[in-house]
């Protein structure tokens, strides 16, 4: 546990009677200058008990854990168009509505040993996973960061974790979720949290322009597209979160991780690789750095 002092001014001086000064010295009343700046004043200094990392990195985690399995009903069911709003939770197995134990499938999957309690049917790997992942992005980024960075920073981790997954599974970047997280990167700046709204909208114009012109410089000298839009949209509202001196090593760290990836493919498959999710190693370098700046 960590101990800190705050000094309490403008209070009233404990015994007003000149003899009482003694009294109000030895009860732990101090007379100093004031932190407001006028003059001389009675206060008093109080001890308050800040929590120590770990019981944050917790909060963060148990948070995290809840955030991951909404991300994970809304990787499944917005590609396939169902409605993540609407409607209660449901045992993929029996159709069955989960109660309140069961909307954390990480908990069940370890305790039912990766099967659901109604039923007993498996659950889909992807809800643990997915868990598991926001849980680890809120322990890290409440246990590493001060307030309000670290509440800045999960949410960026999670929105990440998000398109990841979509990209990773459907190669699908939704503009909305693109929009939405430049929307938030630009209004953290505004609140003066992280990187400076200057280098927050250089970055997101950088980003988006020189991505723009990889995606159609490909398709001019291909004929083919050769990157999708969704990848420029997120390689700007990276840039309205980080500033545009991140960039270059975002940038760096995606393509040696999908290059190591399509490396995978080719020694696994001895054949061409098809499309690589670079919207997924984007995510994941951008809140590497974010992280680690």
């Amino acid at each position: 546990m960590t101990d800190c002092f705050v000094w309490l001014d403008g209070l009233p001086h404990p015994n007003p009677s000149p003899k009482g000064e003694g009294l109000a010295e030895a009860s732990g009343w101090q007379k100093s200058p004031s932190p407001s700046g006028e003059g001389l004043g009675w206060g008093r200094p109080i001890m308050i008990t800040i929590p120590p990392i770990w019981s944050l990195a917790l909060f963060g985690a148990l948070f995290g854990a809840i955030i991951g399995s909404f991300v994970a009903t809304l990787v499944l069911r917005w590609p396939a168009g169902q409605s993540v709003a609407r409607g209660r939770s449901a045992c993929d197995g029996c159709g069955k509505a989960l109660s309140a134990i069961d909307l954390v499938p990480l908990a069940s999957f370890v305790a039912y040993r990766g099967r659901a309690r109604c039923c007993g049917a498996p659950i889909a790997g992807l809800h643990p996973l997915t868990e598991a992942l926001a849980a680890a992005i809120g322990a890290a980024a409440f246990g590493l960061a001060p307030m309000p960075d670290a509440l800045a920073g999960a949410l960026f981790g999670w929105i990440l974790l998000t398109l990841a997954l979509l990209d990773w599974r459907h190669l699908w970047l939704p503009e909305p979720l693109t929009i939405g997280l430049a929307i938030a990167g630009l209004a953290i700046g505004w609140l003066g949290i992280g990187a400076p709204l200057p280098d927050r909208l250089i970055g997101g114009i950088a980003g988006f322009v020189v991505f723009e012109a990889i995606r159609l410089g490909y398709r001019w000298l291909r004929g083919r597209e050769g990157m999708g839009g969704g990848d420029v949209r997120l390689f700007g509202a990276i840039g309205l979160w980080l500033g545009w001196r991140a960039l270059p090593i975002v940038l760096l760290m995606a393509s040696l991780a999908g290059l190591a990836w399509a490396l995978v493919l080719v020694v696994g498959r001895k054949g061409p690789v098809g499309k690589v999710p670079f919207g997924a190693f984007l995510s994941l370098a951008a809140w590497l750095v974010w992280l680690i700046p």
